[in-house]
């Protein structure tokens, strides 16, 4: 079958030509009896899994030899010419491995060894579904193997099935990185960045877990965070009487409530690099980056903003000098 029949030509550039070869002629397409199990001494597991979303279905057949190494592995796909392909390339990566090493095997892995150039994917987003099917019927096939439940594969809770997102991982990002929107988490994780059913409800898939919901839970608890850390350095005690250390945690958490969400929205930032004192007054000695770095207003009205949010917030004796 040609490309064009399988896309109409409209998403032609979108699929490597490793995918349409699959698609078209599968190396490993068929099944294993029990007749060529027994052959080659080895326990046949079969197994079944279907993506309700999209109506396709895969059968995965094993032939697992005494040390728990698949020495042969065929498939049946219901399904588009893209599951064909995935499950066909599936297939190839479970043979030669153990059971143990096959279900490590993720729809990820699936989708580069389907690639024409690195860098360039396999097939387009709407797509990606298909090849987390391979992945979740490895999981189904091992499960049986071994005699538990699929789900023990899991160690993570997994909110992103395109790209193996985890939810510790997206918190961690997020909290790491600062992020603001889901189109920065998009950036940094590639969640939400194929199907799309993770952002929010009303995907092709319900999901447990959606981006908008982590993202504003996640930055809740960082704004918790900042608010109990300004608690732990003394904001409410006298600025003039704390420790070296509690004057830079109460300075940022100022900085951080009143003056940064500004300065990173200009490209800027900027970092406290000493506290002294020096007679009555504290100077504390700031950089400028980005941004801030080379704007006019670094030294007058950015200035006056950082050092008036202090000496409301902490001490009428702070004087902010940028250096």
């Amino acid at each position: 079958m040609a490309k064009e029949d399988l896309l109409g030509g409209s998403l032609w550039d979108q699929y490597s030509d490793v995918v349409t070869d699959r698609m078209n002629n599968p190396r490993h397409q068929g099944e294993i009896t029990q007749e060529e199990a027994d052959a080659l001494n080895s326990r046949l597991i079969v197994a079944d899994f279907g993506a309700e979303s999209c109506g396709d279905a895969v059968r995965l057949y094993w032939a697992v030899d005494e040390n728990e190494r698949i020495v042969k592995s065929k498939f049946k796909s219901f399904g588009c010419g893209t599951a064909i392909a995935s499950s066909d390339m599936m297939v190839e990566l479970c043979e030669g491995k153990t059971v143990s090493e096959a279900v490590k095997i993720t729809n990820i892995d699936v989708e580069k060894a389907l690639r024409d150039e690195e860098n360039t994917p396999a097939v387009p987003p709407q797509k990606m579904h298909c090849s987390v099917m391979a992945y979740d019927v490895i999981k189904k096939a091992a499960a049986e193997y071994k005699g538990v439940d699929a789900e023990s594969f899991e160690e993570e809770i997994i909110v992103c099935e395109c790209a193996r997102v985890t939810l510790s991982t997206l918190q961690e990002v997020i909290k790491l990185n600062d992020l603001k929107t889901v189109e920065e988490v998009t950036d940094y994780t590639k969640a939400g960045a194929f199907c799309k059913s993770c952002i929010k409800p009303g995907g092709h898939e319900e999901r447990e877990y959606y981006l908008v919901d982590i993202l504003a839970n996640t930055r809740a608890e960082m704004d918790q965070e900042k608010l109990s850390a300004a608690a732990d350095a003394g904001l409410g005690g006298d600025f003039l009487k704390m420790t070296m250390v509690q004057r830079i945690k109460a300075i940022d958490a100022v900085v951080d409530e009143n003056v940064r969400q500004f300065l990173v929205m200009d490209g800027g930032n900027m970092e406290v690099i000493d506290v002294k004192d020096e007679g009555e007054n504290v100077d504390v000695y700031i950089r400028y980056l980005g941004a801030c770095s080379s704007c006019a207003s670094s030294t007058t009205g950015t200035l006056f903003a950082i050092e008036a949010a202090l000496k409301e917030k902490l001490s009428d004796k702070i004087r902010v000098l940028p250096i």
